[in-house]
């Protein structure tokens, strides 16, 4: 059975339980905007140009449709029901509890170690020697602001974003100033095209995939309504528009063989250039963008466990809000305690596939749920929910099989807890 909705003076939410709206669209567009333009730009390139080819462009192009169908899906759905947990509460709603879970439990399982990734990407950027204790670090620091209020989170958010574009720009001038490869550098890497195009497609979802953020912090916008599908239209037009450019520059720029086997690219592009004495400057952008990423996914993924907690699909304490400034601490704190825990005992810079398969099941549920809406703009045709759905289950399944495999073994170790937790429920009410 479907649950109750979640209106925004829901009786079912005490007041001391509930956040505070303060953030408008220009905060919320910060806010998935520097999610989408985090690690995932600094990194995804290599591993998608090695399974692409010369069809980079096109991978990103892919992405970018199924990205535009997922927004439009997510827009629709946070107007209706604006609170947080994003499609975990919208699944639950149109669907039914259990594919609400699997939305949730995919997004915080897969969302928690691309933390730690994005962490681990910080350190290694910064002092590369040190990476682990920078990136504990990191994780303690970011937890600190977000336990200050979402307004806090929002303003750091920003000028770190603003960081993170200046970065952009800089890369973007030193890849047009050359020197440029030339045709047919690199052919080894030319012949990966084709049908990779898919799987290259499902690794650079993993950088569109921020604008998820202003969905889970619904019950923190103002005038929801109108700011989330703003918001989140505004934020993916523009990351869609920069990783196209990247990605058709850094072709231009660099050898093929060396952007596919590179673990740095937009580093690559800026020391091959005329602008070597730059690197600096995009080794201080990447931290940053890092750091706005950890700190946007820290508290999206926060709010969908406090969402999970409030119906009882995570540990119910996990929903309380508190402090000044009204925040799930407790929720905050364990995403905190597990992203430390997998710095300590992972090596988690390879898990962008895991990531991406969770977050495009995620997606593929946001698109069921929005398929049901009765009411719908003009500009969100059902056959675009249809696209979308199938368009995730496509790039999760074409995805490496090493992500694929070990991201349903999560999922299913998910499943079965819940299945667990409500079989004894119900022993014990009989």
């Amino acid at each position: 059975m479907a649950s109750r909705h979640p209106s925004e003076s829901s009786p079912d939410v005490p007041p001391a339980r509930q956040l505070q709206r303060r953030l408008g669209v220009v905060d919320s567009t910060a806010i998935g905007l520097g999610s989408m333009l985090g690690a995932g730009v600094f990194v995804v390139f290599a591993p998608a140009a090695a399974l692409a080819g010369p069809l980079l462009a096109a991978a990103v192009a892919v992405a970018g449709v199924i990205a535009y169908c997922n927004a439009v899906a997510s827009a629709q759905l946070a107007a209706v029901y604006p609170s947080s947990g994003g499609t975990y509460v919208y699944g639950r709603n149109r669907l039914g509890e259990w594919p609400g879970f699997i939305a949730g439990w995919g997004f915080v399982t897969g969302k928690t170690a691309s933390c730690a990734s994005m962490a681990l990407t910080f350190g290694h950027y910064v002092a590369p020697d040190y990476a682990t204790p920078l990136a504990l670090a990191a994780v303690v620091v970011l937890t600190g602001v977000n336990l200050l209020g979402i307004t806090r989170t929002a303003l750091l958010t920003r000028i770190l974003l603003g960081v993170t574009l200046a970065t952009l720009a800089f890369v973007a001038a030193a890849a047009i100033l050359g020197p440029h490869a030339a045709p047919g550098a690199g052919a080894a890497s030319a012949a990966a095209g084709g049908w990779a195009v898919l799987p290259a497609a499902g690794l650079m979802f993993f950088a569109f995939a921020g604008y998820a953020r202003i969905a889970t912090l619904g019950e923190e916008v103002k005038d929801p309504t109108r700011t989330i599908p703003r918001a989140i239209l505004a934020a993916l037009g523009t990351a869609f528009v920069i990783y196209l450019g990247l990605a058709l520059l850094l072709q231009w720029h660099l050898p093929a063989e060396q952007l596919a086997t590179s673990t740095a690219p937009l580093l690559d592009a800026v020391t091959s250039s005329q602008l070597s004495a730059g690197a600096p400057f995009v080794q201080a952008g990447a931290a940053a963008a890092c750091l706005g990423a950890l700190l946007a996914l820290i508290t999206g993924v926060g709010r969908t466990a406090m969402a999970m907690a409030r119906e009882r699909d995570l540990p119910t304490p996990l929903a309380r809000v508190g402090g000044a400034h009204t925040v799930p601490y407790l929720a905050e704190l364990a995403v905190a305690a597990a992203v430390i825990v997998l710095l300590l005992t992972t090596n988690v810079l390879t898990v962008v596939g895991f990531s991406s398969f969770g977050v495009l099941i995620y997606y593929s549920v946001t698109n069921a749920a929005a398929f049901t809406l009765p009411a719908r703009p003009w500009h969100a045709p059902r056959w675009l929910n249809v696209l979308g759905f199938l368009g995730c289950l496509l790039l999760a399944v074409t995805l490496p099989p090493a992500s694929v495999l070990g991201m349903a073994a999560v999922l299913a170790v998910g499943v079965a807890g819940r299945f667990l937790v409500l079989l004894r429920r119900r022993n014990a009410a009989a």
